[in-house]
């Protein structure tokens, strides 16, 4: 049987699934919960049967990761996670595993940068991966082997939807997201530049050096692109997915069915 790592991203899973039955239950609080968390472990089942899985993980964030300590603002005003839903994120995390899917709760680390991580590893390895999420974020890695899947639009995500959502090339992505902002995850971009210069710039140069460069250039783009050039930087370093993540188990270790629990997954060897 051909491998098949299917990568969930699990809170942004939970989080959706949960929302929607906070707002429309008429139940108690409990009788939501399990709702919930039978939903979260139908839908892992259905994930495992549609991709033809052979291995699976499912994960979570850590506390704070370094993007926290790198840019004080990041996620500055995102809403917090609702009590009730984490004070119950263990029953979510049991639910998954009964689905024989690991479960990993890594200590600091995003759980995007870990799902990038492991999804760049497999690739190298010419195993074929599906990342389960709506984080735009995975985007850049969209490939033969790296495939994306929006569970809640019941749809692979293709070249040419990120064409027509962006209007720029997949590989320019993070340049996009680092000129013009992302305001879901308080990355502030360059001052002054909204999505259609930063559009115009990346289709009309390789490179935003190449754009300064450009003695042509409009003299107002160039003097907002030269005068905040550090703040580019920045936010393409926090828009951008670490694939150097130091996971700490193998391939092998998430084997549908497989056994081991997450208290002891973090220390196994690396692949």
């Amino acid at each position: 049987m051909t491998t098949q790592l299917l990568l969930i991203d699990a809170l942004n899973l939970i989080r959706r699934i949960y929302a929607v039955d906070s707002n429309q239950s008429h139940h108690s609080e409990e009788h939501m919960i399990k709702a919930s968390c039978a939903r979260v472990a139908h839908a892992c089942k259905k994930l495992r049967q549609q991709c033809n899985a052979t291995h699976a993980i499912a994960v979570f964030d850590g506390e704070r990761s370094w993007r926290y300590h790198y840019f004080e603002a990041y996620k500055s005003t995102r809403s917090p996670m609702p009590d009730t839903l984490k004070q119950n994120l263990s029953r979510f995390k049991q639910a998954i595993e009964d689905t024989g899917i690991v479960v990993f709760s890594p200590e600091n680390d995003e759980a995007d940068d870990i799902i990038a991580t492991l999804a760049h590893k497999a690739a190298t390895n010419n195993v074929a991966s599906t990342i389960v999420s709506t984080d735009k974020g995975f985007l850049p890695f969209l490939s033969e082997q790296i495939a994306i899947y929006d569970y809640f639009k019941k749809q692979y995500i293709e070249v040419e939807d990120i064409k027509q959502r962006f209007n720029v090339p997949k590989h320019r992505l993070a340049d996009f997201w680092a000129l013009a902002g992302d305001k879901t995850n308080d990355i502030p971009g360059v001052k002054g530049i909204g999505n259609k210069s930063a559009q115009q710039l990346i289709n009309g140069y390789e490179s935003i050096e190449a754009a300064i460069n450009d003695d042509e250039l409009n003299p107002t783009l160039k003097r907002k692109l030269s005068s905040e050039m550090e703040m580019f930087v920045i936010s393409k370093n926090l828009v951008m997915l670490r694939t150097d993540i130091n996971l700490g188990f193998s391939l092998k270790q998430l084997r549908l069915n497989w056994s081991q629990s997450r208290s002891t997954v973090g220390q196994l060897s690396v692949y």
